[in-house]
């Protein structure tokens, strides 16, 4: 499944965009384990889903990824 997701942390009272190509909860359990080293996300480990956009393909996820982080 490719997907745009959007989650959010109430300790850091911030949303994070990003897309994958596994599963969104798959996901979230690696952000909130801090398997990304010093990124953003690694800052909280209270990340929840708050949106799943599934997409049709890489392009399109990366286009909403995108626009969502410009606003």
């Amino acid at each position: 499944m490719i997907a745009c997701y959007i989650l959010h942390s109430f300790l850091l009272d911030k949303f994070y965009v990003g897309i994958t190509h596994e599963s969104v909860e798959t996901r979230l359990l690696m952000h909130n384990s801090a398997s990304y080293g010093n990124h953003f996300t690694s800052q909280a480990n209270d990340w929840e889903i708050r949106l799943i956009i599934p997409c049709f393909t890489g392009s399109q996820s990366m286009k909403i990824e995108k626009h969502k982080k410009e606003e």
